[in-house]
């Protein structure tokens, strides 16, 4: 499946208080956690991230596990994440909340279109085709199904 969004370009090593900061998860009000995405990071940012491809540095994700982070992006819009590397829990959090992944080093601005194929593993930036690492047939067939519950809702979890 070939999918598709502008690039919203973050750094290295940011964490996931960075993502969505402690103090907003005392409620369980999603749009709380929308409207402050990345507020720590770049206040500009949250109000971009609907249709979006978080194209980030290395280390996405490190810090605390909390899957409130992918929540966040994920109810914020972000259709994908690509990076270099991740944080291994973010990681894992990103394909079992649904949450399309790419472990790739790419070029890109801010804005730019980037298209990505969740089969063949690469994503287009106008500066060119990086190949990601390939996911698992399982991390495929959970981000298919749209995150862990997803799947084992479904047949392909029985």
């Amino acid at each position: 499946m070939l999918v598709s969004g502008h690039a919203v370009v973050i750094g290295d090593d940011v964490d996931t208080d960075m993502i969505i900061a402690g103090r907003y998860l005392r409620t369980t009000d999603r749009s709380v956690w929308v409207e402050h995405a990345f507020e720590d990071y770049d206040l500009r940012i949250a109000g971009r991230l609907n249709g979006s491809v978080l194209v980030a540095g290395k280390n996405i994700g490190c810090g605390s596990s909390r899957e409130q982070a992918v929540v966040a992006l994920k109810e914020s819009g972000v259709r994908a994440v690509v990076a270099p590397s991740f944080a291994r829990i973010f990681f894992r959090n990103c394909v079992n909340l649904g949450l399309y992944v790419f472990e790739a080093e790419v070029i890109c601005n801010d804005g730019d279109t980037v298209s990505f194929d969740t089969v063949e593993s690469y994503v287009t930036t106008p500066a060119g085709v990086y190949e990601a690492k390939p996911l698992s047939p399982r991390m495929r067939e959970l981000l298919s199904a749209g995150g862990l519950n997803a799947y084992l809702s479904s047949e392909g979890g029985q």
